[in-house]
This record gives structure tokens, C-alpha cells and sequence, in this order.
């Protein structure tokens, strides 16, 4: 027999395939299938082009830590106005952690003559440590009154930093801050020349630091977060405010279904004017908690005592510290009631914030509220739907109202009831995220005050009201609105009078005090942040789009339409 080449070749090549695969029928004990074999010679493998991922348009740099970010703007709602509603921000819980952006710079400008200027500068997430820095700025050269006379300005620097050393955090942070405003609320009908621009100044400074250290090991019996803290503030006069603080959370888990908790705080003021005086603070909240099952129980009492003296209010004050809340649905359906109270701390640091305009040797005090009792519900009743609501009735001595001053109507005064305040507190919010894509909320708060020797609750509205909205149209488009509601409150003028009574030069000067209502302000809010480049944004903001200047505050009315925009660099 002869075997010519191209057979032998024919049969090598057979016996190549067919030997790896009957040795993988043996292994496997299956059957060979019949299988055709291509073989190319030339092959290019091409992969399909890749979509270019644009991150989500950044604004602020998402907190490191808590299980809640606020999903409006800090910078949304342009703060030239003082429009500081005390509705809580509406936030959302997040699902899942973002990526941190790094670092950006943000500068616009605006009508009014407004400059604004933002710089954030962190380190990326690390399992190390986290710090940063943040400046902000925003100023208007003019304003509604007189152009100049009523300008104003904001300017802070921050730092802050953590380091994480198993499962202790400790965290320093430090603010200084400088802040300058105008008493623009003068009557111009009743003045030759207005006034000059540097009679009327108002500045503040503002300086804080806080140490502070915690555990983040979730599984240890001992939680604690302790700081301490040195606040300070002072005007463009006299005044001056220190503030040494120190505070703790903490709670103690005794078996699978109890723990007891601690909470402490401790402040002492010195607060020098043409008055000079000090203030200390103690509060303690000791409290037992069960669960059983969906019932919820924390009994406990808060025990609180303060320096101030106003009103013949008690310094020392005890209350009871108790809540009962039932799961009705696993995640979806919480009702919860309780019997509580508490000293709350009030500085000046904090009242400037709300009041740019308050008047010199002002006496704060400590807002003593309780008994209180409150009854409410937390539901998601569908997929990404959540609503919330509480009722509060609280007996408040030594709330604080804003009402203008007798000896100079432009600024304002403390004052307070002689006798304890009753408050109403109805709260109400709906928040619906879809997707991080669409977000509409609406909260709204009626607070009913009644006030015994006080004329009107002044200067604090019956209802106010937030609704918003943002879209994420393709990560690269981000639109946004917010529309402010409050209600009228009350303020007072005074109306100069001669004594015809009185032989003329010199006559004496009569004032007559009437309460006048304020207005009711509706204010419209739109943004739009357009990502043009990877690392380069666009963003317009639109203020009190509604063209209203309705006076917040009695005799001191707000910017018409105001627009600001500008660019975001992230490096």
C-alpha cells in the first residue's frame, strides 16, 4: 500500500481535532456533538465605541458622613435677602455613597452689582483620613434702597479634617467669617438727603473651632460623640460674644433589645456691650429605651439649667423625656408620640444669622420649652414616595420675638412675653426621588402663637412653605425651582407727634406705636447647570423671580428680580 502526502497530511490534521476532544468526552463522560471548525487566518478585533460618561452636574461636594445629604443647593436661594426660613432643609435618604468630585471653583456675577466666589477644596475619599477647604463670597454692591445704602456682603473661609484610626474618628474643624450689612429700613419720606452710607454700616465677625472624636465601629456596645468648641462673635460697635462649649451623645447597649442614653451639653457666655453679663448652661438627658418587637419605648427626663434671668423665668428646669413609637409596617408605616421639653441655648452668634439688623445692648435669654407633647407619622407608602407629619404643642417661657426698636425704628429688639407663649406647630412634607433623575418635594408649617402680653407675635409668620423640584435631564443638563411662601406677621412704626397742648418752641415729641402687618412673600427661585465640557460647567441662577419686594421684616423690603450666573471648574 502506497500512502501519498496529501493523505498523511489529511489524517495528522484529523487526528489534531479529534484527540483534545475525545480526551473531554472521556473527562466529562458526554457525547461528542458534530462541530464545524472555522479557521481564519486574519482577525481584527474591534470593540464598539464607548459612550462617554458625563458625571452628574456637581454643585456641592456630597457630605462624608450621616445618612442624609441635603438635595437642594446651599447656594440656591441667594442669601443677599435674609430670607432664613426655620422650616427644616428638606432632605432624601440616599442610597447609595457618590463619588467625591475633588476640587472645584465656581464665579458669577449678577445685576446689583453681586460678585460671587466659591472654592472647595478636598482630598478624595480615603480610608485614611478626609480634610478640606471651603471660601464662599457673595456681595452686591447696591440694593432696593438707595443703591449703595443697602448693599451688603458675605464672606467665609472653613477647614476641616478627620483621621480614622480603626474605629476611633477624631475631627478638628475652623471657621472665620466676616459679614457687612446696612440699616436701609430708614422712612425717606421724612429725610432731606439720605443718609451716609457709613453712618449705617453693620459688620460682624465670626470666628469658631471644635475638636471632636466619636466611634464608627457599629458593632460596639459603647456609641459615643463628644466635642468641645470655642464660638465668638462681634459688630462694627461694641458688642461682643465668647462661647465655650462642649457636647456628648452617647449610648450603652445592655442586651439585644435595650440600651440606655446619655445626652450632655455645656455652655458658658460672656457677652460684653454697654452691658456686660455671663451666661452658663448645663442640660443632661438621661434616658432608658426597650424595643419589643415594633413598639419602640424611651423613658427618661431632661434636666437643664441656665443663668438668664428674664421674665422671672425659673433657671433650673426638669422635664419629662418620653417617646413611643410603633412599626405598623416594616419600612413603610412608623407612628411615633411624645411627652418632652428642653432648655434650648440662644447667642447672638445664631440670632445675626436670622436678624442682620437687631439694635445695640440687646439682653438674650434661653428659650425654656416644655412641657411639650407631640404626636406624628413616618410613611413611604410607595417606592421612592415619602411622607411625614407632626403635630407639637409646646408652653415656651422666654421666646424670642423681633420688634422694631422705639429709639431707632430701623433696628430691632428682643422682646418677650411676661408670660409663657403656647404654640401650635403643624408640619407636613411629601418628598418624591426618582432615580436621582426627578425630584419634587413640598413642606409647610403652621406655627400658632399665643402671646399674652405682647401686642402680635412679631416678625415670626403663622405659616410658611417650601415646594421644589430638580431634573437631571442626561447627566448633563440640571434644572431646578423652589417657591417660598410665608404668611404676614407684624411689626411696629411709630408715629412722631407734637403736643399741641404745650406752648410752642420747645414742643415735646409724642410717639404713637401702631402694629402694621409685613407682606406676604411669595418667592419664585429657578437654576440651570448646563455641563458643556468634562470638567467645565455653566450655571444661571434666577432670585425673586416675581419681581416683589415684600419686607420680610418691617421697613426693610428685598431685591426685585436679582440673576446671577457663571462657570464651575473641577480639577
Amino acid at each position: 500500500m502506497t500512502f501519498q502526502p496529501s493523505r498523511l497530511l489529511a489524517a495528522a490534521a484529523l487526528l489534531s481535532v479529534a484527540a483534545p476532544a475525545t480526551v473531554w468526552a472521556q473527562k466529562t463522560r458526554g457525547k461528542i456533538e458534530d462541530a464545524e471548525i472555522e479557521i481564519v487566518k486574519e482577525r481584527v478585533n474591534e470593540l464598539p465605541e464607548a459612550t462617554r460618561n458625563f458625571e452628574k452636574v456637581a454643585i456641592e461636594a456630597p457630605a462624608k458622613s450621616g445618612p442624609k445629604v441635603a438635595y437642594t443647593y446651599p447656594d440656591f436661594k441667594l442669601p443677599a435677602d435674609r430670607l432664613n426660613p426655620s422650616v427644616r432643609v428638606l432632605t432624601i435618604r440616599q442610597e447609595e455613597l457618590p463619588a467625591l468630585t475633588g476640587n472645584y471653583l465656581k464665579a458669577g456675577v449678577g445685576n446689583y452689582g453681586t460678585l460671587y466666589g466659591k472654592a472647595h477644596l478636598h482630598n478624595t475619599r480615603s480610608d485614611a483620613a478626609s480634610y478640606g477647604l471651603d471660601f464662599s463670597h457673595l456681595s452686591s454692591a447696591n440694593g432696593p434702597i438707595d443703591k449703595k445704602n443697602s448693599g451688603q456682603s458675605q464672606t467665609s473661609l472653613s477647614l476641616n479634617g478627620e483621621t480614622y484610626n480603626g474605629p476611633l474618628v477624631l475631627g478638628a474643624t475652623a471657621s472665620v467669617g466676616r459679614e457687612r450689612y446696612n440699616f436701609y429700613g430708614y422712612n425717606r419720606e421724612t429725610l432731606r438727603l439720605p443718609p451716609a452710607e457709613d453712618s449705617i454700616k453693620q459688620t460682624f465677625t465670626r470666628a469658631a473651632i471644635k475638636l471632636y472624636a466619636r466611634n464608627r465601629a457599629t458593632d460596639a456596645a459603647f456609641q459615643y460623640d463628644f466635642g468641645v468648641g470655642f464660638n465668638y462673635w462681634k459688630d462694627r460697635f461694641t458688642a461682643k460674644e465668647s462661647n465655650v462649649f462642649a457636647a456628648l451623645r452617647s449610648t450603652y447597649r445592655l442586651g439585644e433589645t435595650s440600651r440606655v442614653r446619655v445626652d450632655g451639653d455645656v455652655s458658658f457666655i460672656s457677652f460684653k456691650d454697654s452691658l456686660s453679663y455671663s451666661r452658663p448652661y448645663v442640660q443632661v438627658t438621661p434616658a432608658y429605651e426597650l424595643t419589643l418587637n415594633r413598639l419602640a419605648v424611651s423613658v427618661g427626663a431632661t434636666l437643664g439649667y441656665t443663668g438668664d434671668t428674664i421674665s422671672n423665668a425659673k433657671q433650673f428646669n426638669a422635664y419629662p423625656a418620653i417617646r413611643l413609637g410603633y412599626t405598623v409596617t416594616e419600612d413603610k408605616f412608623l407612628v411615633f408620640a411624645g411627652l418632652g421639653g428642653a432648655v434650648q441655648r440662644v447667642t447672638m452668634y445664631d440670632l445675626t444669622t436670622e436678624n442682620p439688623w437687631l439694635a445695640p445692648n440687646q439682653r438674650v435669654a434661653d428659650t425654656r420649652r416644655g412641657p411639650t407633647l407631640y404626636v406624628g407619622f413616618q410613611a413611604a407608602p410607595a417606592r421612592a414616595l415619602e411622607v411625614n407629619a407632626k403635630v407639637t404643642v409646646s408652653n415656651d417661657r422666654n421666646l424670642y420675638f423681633y420688634n422694631n426698636s422705639l429709639r431707632d425704628s430701623t433696628k430691632f429688639d428682643l422682646v418677650y412675653d411676661k408670660k409663657a407663649t403656647q404654640l401650635l406647630n403643624i408640619h407636613g412634607e411629601i418628598i418624591y426621588n426618582a432615580a436621582e433623575k426627578t425630584r419634587v418635594g413640598f413642606k409647610a408649617d403652621y406655627n400658632g402663637y399665643k402671646v399674652h402680653s405682647l401686642a402680635e407675635a412679631y416678625h415670626r409668620p403663622a405659616f410658611q412653605s417650601t415646594l421644589f423640584g430638580t431634573y437631571n435631564m442626561y447627566d448633563k443638563l440640571l434644572l431646578g425651582a423652589e417657591l417660598y411662601t410665608y404668611s404676614s406677621s407684624y411689626g411696629t412704626s411709630y408715629l412722631r407727634q407734637e403736643n399741641p397742648s404745650v406752648p410752642p418752641t420747645p414742643r415735646p415729641v409724642l410717639y404713637t406705636a401702631r402694629t402694621r402687618p409685613t407682606d406676604t412673600v411669595v418667592d419664585l427661585n429657578l437654576r440651570a447647570d448646563y455641563r458643556i465640557m468634562e470638567n467645565l460647567s455653566i450655571f444661571a441662577l434666577g432670585n425673586n423671580l416675581l419681581g416683589r419686594k415684600y419686607e420680610r421684616f418691617l421697613n426693610y423690603p428685598v431685591k426685585g428680580i436679582n440673576v446671577l450666573a457663571g462657570a464651575t471648574y473641577e480639577f
